[in-house]
């Protein structure tokens, strides 16, 4: 069975767990205690030397980041619904992974660990800046459309919707992008979608 490392107040791990649950795979949750600083233990960077969450174990494979288990589980367990294989397609979900790891990590997610973790040496005014800018490119992108790309939910609405979702933890109002909210909405009645208690 495989192994999902986490913390469950981590978005980033969250948006696996949502993964694997989407996909209907089954899995062993091995909680990991940042606050104690578990992941830099010589015993969990052994399987990640980054020494950063989530980690996901399926069988001998070992794979770190978040948006490259994704990309992982959507093309070993999932089919091409999640993950395209046309050029342009598979080009513009992986933008959208990009943009999670810049972006929205520099926005929204900076805001939440200013806030809700109260991590220093963050500069609010710029966390601020970079979260108004990313959330009204995203809303004015889901202007006329559904999902982020290929009219279908795949990977890319799975790797931003967490932190973008979270804003709120991070004094960061959603309610000026209602293309937003919707866009929350509609990922929220997918098959099998599991709630992240946090999630406003």
């Amino acid at each position: 069975m495989m192994k999902l490392y986490g913390h469950e107040l981590s978005g980033n791990s969250y948006k696996v767990k949502l993964m694997l649950s989407l996909l209907g795979l089954d899995y062993e949750w091995m909680q990991v205690d940042v606050m104690a600083g578990e992941h830099k233990q010589p015993e969990f960077l052994a399987l990640n030397p980054f020494g950063q969450i989530p980690l996901l174990v399926d069988n001998d494979t070992v794979l770190a980041d978040a948006q490259a288990i994704l990309v992982y589980l959507a093309r070993q367990y999932g089919n091409e619904s999640w993950l395209p294989a046309d050029p342009l397609s598979l080009a513009r979900v992986v933008r959208w992974l990009s943009t999670t790891a810049g972006e929205i990590r520099q926005g929204p997610e900076s805001a939440r660990l200013y806030h809700l973790f109260k991590i220093p040496n963050i500069n609010w005014e710029r966390t601020e800046q970079k979260s108004t800018f990313i959330l009204t490119q995203l809303n004015d992108h889901l202007r006329d459309r559904q999902w982020l790309e290929c009219d279908r939910p795949t990977i890319a609405d799975i790797a931003a919707f967490p932190y973008v979702s979270l804003a709120p933890d991070g004094q960061i109002d959603l309610a000026p992008y209602p293309n937003i909210l919707a866009w929350c909405d509609r990922i929220r009645q997918l098959p099998q979608y599991v709630e992240m208690k946090t999630i406003a």
